[in-house]
């Protein structure tokens, strides 16, 4: 069942990037990304440094991580939450076209605009936060 799973994801994952690709050529956009086979790259804000092993970084390269794009936020009383139905609206902090957070295990990591590619939402990332800049907000937190 593992291995099944596994293909599903594998297949899909090759889907998209057939998808982004065609869209990047259409487009003018040059490859490159996760999803389009090439080696992931190391962050160029700092130097290689020579203390750390590469070998010890590929340990967490296949690690999971929970990633969630945030449409917006609200505060609502209880009451009105007991009331929502089918049809009911929400209204979000959140203006219409205004970029959204993406998020990494809930730090911010992007900001991004909704895009559908094969019938499915993605989202396409506008401004990414720096590393030296998502260090500094985990050690905060």
């Amino acid at each position: 069942m593992a291995t099944e799973e596994t293909s599903s994801e594998d297949e899909g994952l090759a889907s998209w990037a057939e998808a982004l690709q065609e869209q990047r050529s259409a487009e003018g956009v040059e490859p490159g990304g996760v999803l389009s086979g090439e080696p992931a790259r190391a962050f160029s804000g700092a130097p290689p440094s020579s203390d750390v092993p590469v070998a010890d970084i590929n340990r967490v390269l296949d690690i999971p991580v929970q990633l969630s794009v945030e449409l917006g936020r609200t505060r609502v009383p209880i009451k009105h939450i007991l009331q929502l139905g089918q049809g009911s609206v929400v209204e979000l902090d959140a203006l219409a076209g205004e970029p959204m957070d993406v998020l990494v295990n809930g730090y911010l990591i992007a900001q991004g605009e909704v895009v559908v590619v094969n019938d499915k939402f993605g989202i396409r990332l506008t401004d990414v936060v720096t590393p030296s800049e998502r260090l500094r907000r985990v050690s905060k937190g």
